[in-house]
């Protein structure tokens, strides 16, 4: 089986082109290449994203089909609702964005997740990111209570697509709260869709379902193309994913 290898500013393969279920590891599609900004932003924008484990080389993916949120369909069951709303109305609690990068990446790639031993945020990945939102390309969605850092992710937007990285939190539905508001600012941006890019059961009891990869690449061509939105939250955003009368 031929993996296509990678010399750093070589163009990527087509995502079609990535391995199918009758291959050791479906949807991975090159190895090599390089991090940077030029790399990331060409591959973000054709729906691959790198992921690989430490003493690997750089693997570039492209999943057949791709988890993804379309916005419209995000779903806050009801005790998650109610936590939002507390959260939303509550003055020692805020949403930032992009208040502390660095913390949330590094809280991420720190972050114990069930069934999962080590991370792979890397150190050559957590550098990566930290340039790309540099750049502009990579930000935080950040929960804060009584000025602490308790939760959040981390995301990639090029144009008006967005990516969905990683997620921490460090007090029950912390993490949630984040993804909620980001949601949020999504419905005021006028963006349909989030990357997930895994299948995981708690991604699914929000909404997120599988989608053929043609529909999403081409779904990414289409808001890759869009101008930004501002990227800042304001408490009124809430009114798109609760009710009014629970978000005053």
């Amino acid at each position: 089986m031929h993996l296509p290898w990678l010399h750093p500013g070589d163009p990527f393969p087509d995502p079609s082109q990535a391995w199918d279920a009758r291959q050791p590891a479906p949807g991975l599609l090159a190895a090599g290449g390089a991090l940077d900004v030029d790399s990331l932003q060409r591959a973000y924008a054709s729906a691959i994203f790198p992921w690989f484990s430490e003493g690997q080389p750089i693997l570039w993916w492209s999943t057949d089909p791709r988890m993804v949120l379309f916005t419209d369909e995000f779903r806050l069951h009801r005790s998650l609702r109610k936590t939002v709303a507390r959260f939303a109305a509550d003055p020692r609690c805020e949403i930032r964005f992009d208040s502390d990068f660095d913390a949330v990446i590094r809280a991420c790639a720190t972050s114990d997740r069930p069934g999962q031993s080590g991370t792979w945020i890397v150190p050559a990945m957590v550098s990566a990111y930290q340039a790309f939102h540099r750049a502009g390309f990579a930000h935080s969605v950040e929960t804060w209570i009584d000025g602490r850092l308790v939760g959040g992710l981390y995301c990639v937007v090029i144009g008006r697509a967005v990516f969905g990285e990683s997620m921490f939190t460090r007090v029950p539905d912390g993490s949630k709260i984040a993804l909620a508001a980001l949601v949020a600012w999504c419905r005021q941006a006028q963006v349909p869709v989030v990357d997930c890019q895994q299948n995981t059961r708690h991604l699914a009891s929000l909404g997120a379902h599988e989608v053929p990869r043609a529909e999403f690449v081409q779904q990414v061509a289409v808001q890759g193309r869009r101008p930004p939105a501002a990227w800042q939250f304001e408490p009124v955003y809430w009114n798109s994913v609760l009710p009014l009368s629970t978000s005053a």
